[in-house]
């Protein structure tokens, strides 16, 4: 399994000369399965780079598999700028979930002729929108989902591969949220169980609360806790808070390293950025 981030930050897009290392695009993660099934998570601005990358091989995957984990604008803003939707060859099957996500994705919003001025219907891609399932098969891949704590809904994804390859990707999601959760750590942890990588969404800081508590995403240490008890071998932490400067960053990493080396010294923990590339075996 091949999985290469192409956005990694949360809220809203930041481009600028303080994050060019870790990267300005909203969430997007590509996924490449043991026959090489495309699978893609989340539709952030970083899409668009994806989009170009697919354009510039001789050939489209076929079908492109796509997976939102909830509709917030900084998930599917960057789907009208995906160039295959806008070649006749291109087959593009949205997957949902949940009932909540077949309705999101039924709307097309950002299609609509106000949001955009492409309506879906006239994209010339093929977009097929199969039936909400809570468990999927992806090519060599079984695809199964849970429900996330954020405001409004939200579905995370694990990904099993034939060849024992696994992945995790739970963003947003708040692991200390206020009120009874829709998934327990706990739970979280038992779905996440022995993976070869879990991204997670790690947007805040102990000191960016109490303000920020309820706002459905994760502190740092709570999320290396929660890959501690999973017994995953690498953590990606995800989502990065838009306010958060390449500096900012790098001491966040240093301090997710010493974390690991001193409490899960078989987990390897990571900052995401843009562009990088991490090869899961089983």
């Amino acid at each position: 399994m091949r999985v290469t981030f192409y956005g990694v930050r949360g809220s809203i897009a930041t481009p600028g000369p303080q994050t060019v290392r870790y990267g300005g695009n909203t969430v997007c993660v590509g996924v490449r399965t043991a026959d090489d099934t495309l699978i893609i998570l989340d539709a952030g601005t970083g899409v668009r780079v994806l989009g170009d990358e697919l354009l510039a091989a001789p050939h489209l995957p076929s079908p492109m598999h796509l997976l939102v984990t909830h509709g917030h604008w900084d998930h599917i803003m960057g789907a009208p700028f995906f160039g295959p939707l806008y070649r006749s060859d291109a087959h593009v099957i949205l997957h949902t979930v949940s009932a909540r996500g077949e309705a999101s994705a039924a709307k097309m919003v950002l299609f609509d002729g106000e949001h955009f001025p492409v309506r879906a219907h006239d994209l010339p891609a093929r977009v097929e929108r199969p039936p909400h399932a809570r468990t999927l098969r992806i090519g060599s891949a079984t695809v199964t989902s849970i429900a996330l704590n954020h405001p409004g809904g939200c579905d995370g994804f694990r990904i099993d591969d034939a060849d024992g390859a696994s992945m995790c990707y739970l963003t947003d999601n708040e692991l200390s949220p206020p009120g009874t959760p829709a998934t327990p750590p706990a739970e979280l942890a038992r779905f996440a169980r022995n993976t070869g990588l879990l991204i997670h969404d790690a947007q805040y800081l102990k000191s960016d609360l109490p303000q920020k508590h309820g706002w459905g995403h994760s502190v740092v240490d709570d999320v290396l806790d929660l890959a501690r008890s999973a017994e995953t071998r690498t953590v990606a932490l995800h989502h990065h808070d838009p306010w958060r400067d390449d500096a900012a960053l790098d001491v966040i990493a240093a301090g997710a390293r010493e974390w690991a080396a001193e409490h899960a010294p078989k987990m390897s923990a990571l900052v995401a950025q843009e562009g990088l590339t991490l090869e899961i075996k089983g």
